[in-house]
């Protein structure tokens, strides 16, 4: 028999933390290989962590609500005789054993045992919020202390602050420094300000922030704090795509089953344009700036409560009828919940097609660690002086460039929109082929 251990899985290329939304399993169970143990979600994706033993699950390391960085452990897993294995594992599946129990008082023992286990999540908000632990009652798995315990005494305004009665010499020599020190590094900067109060009133409906919404949120703001963002724009005549579109659209969908839509131009030239000019396919690394070989796109997919970033791989080997069949595929995966996390993953550079909804001129926020996201607005009917001052109604749309200044420079970003610019105003059927 041995124990081995589960550890949080990195489900993206930029995931860092996952929250641990639900167990599937409890201490005592017995799972084959490859069976799920949790669900977890992330900022990118929903996703069940897969047993990657067959034997007893032993002791659950982290409790639901919990946020633990990428490669630490959430459980443990004994294997070998199924026998030796389901008895190795009750000891964890019983807090206070009969033999404990008989020798110290229940109350200090789980004490120890929580403090020695606080998840990070825990202790960045106990850091950040100057919340004394030894003063929460958990009540989590084994009354461990959890990320929601914290919120809600946050939310309430009853933060325990360190006191006399925090300080006792017992615990104070062994767990204390290896609890309150941790956080510390992770939030150099000056404390946050408590969260703002609002008052419901009557008539009022309040929607509880689901772990994905606030994971969404978690890397909006690590974006938008590291990414020193500029944005540029320029807008686009695209009459010639869009009555070539226009023209093969119905004998395309009959042919092939899905619809070719403009979306699917506009990924094109954005892969093009990507391979003439590959520093915007860059990323920042701290000490270094990495420019990516592959072209995989990023493109944004959402549902009427979630966001989904699918990767379309290749990009630029693709032709429109492959892209066009990608983006069917991804975006109906999304919708049926049936997206796999390595499809997820890579993304290089991100295009979002804000004009499916009606916007025609927005800033987007960088998909860290990416460099870049072009928003695709709606076409529009426009009038436009054309060459020898006439008037024509033509076919315009906007596209908007939120780009990392740390990376990127307006120069080469200019002259890559210029180069999307022209690839879609000179499409037609004579130069875009569509297979």
């Amino acid at each position: 028999m041995a124990t081995e251990q589960i550890k949080m899985p990195q489900l993206g290329e930029s995931v860092t933390e996952g929250t641990i939304s639900r167990w599937l399993v409890k201490p005592g169970d017995r799972v084959n290989k490859y069976d799920p143990l949790a669900e977890v979600m992330t900022d990118k994706v929903n996703a069940e962590i897969p047993s990657s033993f067959e034997g007893v699950v032993g002791e659950l390391l982290a409790a639901e609500g919990d946020t633990l960085p990428v490669g630490a452990i959430i459980c443990t897993m004994m294997t070998g005789g199924a026998e030796e294995a389901a008895k190795a594992a009750a000891p964890a599946a019983a807090p206070t054993p009969t033999p404990a129990a008989a020798q110290a008082p229940a109350a200090p023992q789980p004490t120890r045992e929580n403090k020695a286990r606080f998840s990070p999540a825990v202790l960045r908000l106990a850091g950040e919020h100057n919340i004394d632990l030894e003063q929460v009652q958990g009540t989590g798995l084994g009354g461990r202390i959890t990320r929601k315990d914290l919120l809600k005494l946050i939310e309430a305004g009853e933060i325990p602050q360190p006191g006399t009665a925090a300080a006792a010499p017992a615990p104070a020599a062994h767990p204390a420094p290896a609890a309150v020190p941790a956080p510390a590094p992770a939030v150099p900067e000056a404390k946050p300000a408590q969260p703002i109060s609002v008052p419901s009133m009557p008539g009022d409906i309040e929607i509880p922030v689901s772990g994905v919404r606030k994971a969404i949120a978690a890397n909006m703001l690590r974006s938008k704090h590291e990414a020193p963002h500029a944005w540029m724009m320029v807008e686009v005549d695209v009459t010639n795509l869009v009555n070539y579109r226009n023209s093969i659209k119905g004998e395309f969908k009959q042919r092939e089953g899905f619809n070719l839509t403009f979306f699917a131009f506009f990924v094109k030239a954005v892969a093009q344009a990507l391979k003439e000019f590959p520093q915007m396919n860059s990323m920042w690394a701290g000490d270094k700036i990495i420019q990516k070989k592959d072209i995989n796109l990023s493109i944004a997919v959402a549902t009427e409560t979630e966001l989904f970033v699918p990767v379309i791989k290749y990009a630029d080997e693709k032709t429109i009828k492959g892209i066009a069949r990608e983006i069917t595929e991804l975006a109906h995966k999304v919708r049926t919940k049936s997206l796999k996390a390595d499809e997820m993953q890579g993304g290089t550079f991100t295009v979002n097609n804000t004009g499916s909804f009606g916007s025609v001129q927005s800033m987007g926020i960088i998909n860290h660690p990416q460099a870049a996201i072009l928003q695709v607005e709606s076409i529009v009917k426009r009038p436009v002086i054309m060459e020898g001052g006439m008037f024509a109604a033509r076919d315009m749309v906007n596209l908007c460039l939120s780009l990392d200044h740390r990376v990127l420079d307006g120069l080469i970003c200019g002259k890559f929109l210029a180069r999307v610019k022209a690839i879609l105003e000179n499409t037609t059927k004579e130069t875009t082929p569509i297979y």
